[in-house]
């Protein structure tokens, strides 16, 4: 498999079976197919939550089906060796170093230059703010995962060959473009810097637990999160 900066073959999911190169034909309808799940289907999803006032979890529903079906009729995927790959102690150890630097960061931030967004959610939207940490990890962090990390890099790492960065780079981006739907500047730039942590979380690590832990920590708003100050910038809340 080699490294992340010297790899020695195609980056895949966690649960390939093979690695086998795409041919010409094969590489423009996945070029095409990229584009219209990461780029067309942001654009319609906003759409649909912001003119038919549909919430956002119940928008994902479909998503994940389209998603889950393309890996279930994959037969170089297999979903069992996908969720049984775990992550270890050194991983959960860099995991939580990144959140509390990263983390650390942001809340200095918001302190030092918007100090009225602490604690704003679950103050001003209590309701709300404890039904999104209950439904969040399951009914968003789980669907976000599998189509941004399992699945993109199942289908399309191929396309990239051993340009590990620009996989990781282009998932960053295009998870941030994802998050347009909360029409927000700040929204959009915050999840492209932690979607390209997860990308290099899971190119690393090959696990979709590990980075489903990451970003849950990251955008779960636990209280201590709420105390540092980051309520305004994991506006991903919604997501």
């Amino acid at each position: 498999m080699g490294s992340i900066f010297f790899p020695k073959e195609a980056l895949r999911a966690g649960g390939a079976l093979s690695n086998a190169k795409p041919s010409p034909l094969r590489r423009a309808w996945l070029t095409v197919e990229l584009v219209l799940l990461y780029v067309g289907a942001p654009l319609a999803m906003m759409s649909v939550v912001h003119d038919h006032r549909l919430p956002v979890f119940v928008a994902l529903v479909p998503v994940l089906a389209v998603v889950m079906a393309f890996l279930l009729l994959d037969r170089t995927f297999s979903l069992k060796r996908e969720l049984t790959h775990g992550f270890g102690w050194a991983t959960m150890v860099s995991i939580l170093a990144v959140f509390v630097v990263g983390g650390g960061a942001v809340a200095l931030y918001i302190w030092h230059y918007h100090p009225s967004w602490l604690f704003e959610f679950p103050r001003n939207r209590p309701e709300t703010y404890m039904r999104i940490m209950l439904l969040y990890p399951t009914m968003s962090v789980v669907v976000q995962e599998f189509v941004y990390r399992t699945f993109y890099f199942q289908r399309y790492g191929p396309l990239f060959g051993k340009a590990w960065w620009l996989a990781i780079l282009l998932n960053g981006a295009l998870f941030g473009f994802g998050h347009i739907v909360i029409g927000t500047q700040l929204a959009v730039l915050g999840t492209m810097a932690t979607g390209t942590l997860f990308a290099v979380r899971y190119a690393l690590t090959r696990s979709f637990w590990a980075v489903f832990f990451e970003h849950t920590l990251w955008c779960r708003r636990r209280r201590q999160y709420w105390a540092s100050g980051a309520a305004a910038y994991c506006s991903c809340v919604a997501v």
